[in-house]
């Protein structure tokens, strides 16, 4: 992931920047990072995640968004602010939403790695939501054809929970019998 600046800038620019842009721009900590637009295969894993994942949320009192949508990262331990895309979001407290992001913290994040953002989902974003307590965050793998899921244990640190390459079922815990199969995920 480029930084859109290499200079730190106020929250205030960052979002002056946006409403100037149709850039996928995300804010942590001063700091301004550019997503690539998604490619094809990314776009396909996308909507069959959302898909599978919204079919098992029907009913419940979560709600998924996708990408573009802000997340506003908030949690009274953690100082500064965070900004950020996810490819999608599970959101089950609804006391953040405002009419223009989410402020708080999702229940569950899944982010498509790009070859240009690996670095940037992989230690950035697995620490970043770590800190602030997602429960759950899934990383796709599209180059692999992988799906690691990364669970909070009761110390708040993400621990593996399920990785599964080429074949089998991801499954999470937060969601107790949800599996989504890996065939079906990477197939075009």
């Amino acid at each position: 992931m480029n930084q859109y600046r290499t200079d730190p800038m106020s929250v205030d620019e960052y979002f002056q920047i946006r409403e100037n842009s149709d850039a996928l721009l995300e804010y942590i900590d001063g700091f301004v990072y550019m997503s690539p637009s998604p490619s094809t295969k990314h776009q396909r894993i996308s909507r069959k995640l959302e898909n599978k994942f919204g079919d098992f949320i029907e009913g419940k009192s979560c709600e998924l968004f996708h990408a573009p949508y802000d997340i506003e990262l908030k949690d009274e331990k953690v100082k500064g602010i965070k900004i950020v895309i996810p490819d999608i979001s599970i959101i089950c407290d609804k006391s953040g939403f405002t009419d223009a992001r989410y402020v708080g913290v999702p229940s569950l994040i899944v982010e498509i790695l790009s070859p240009s953002n690996q670095s940037h989902d992989l230690i950035t974003k697995l620490n970043l939501y770590m800190n602030y307590g997602v429960k759950e965050y899934w990383i796709v793998n599209p180059m692999l054809n992988a799906v690691t899921v990364y669970a909070l244990n009761d110390g708040n640190m993400y621990e593996q929970h399920d990785m599964q390459k080429s074949k089998g079922e991801a499954t999470s815990r937060l969601f107790e019998g949800f599996r989504v199969d890996i065939e079906d995920v990477f197939k075009n």
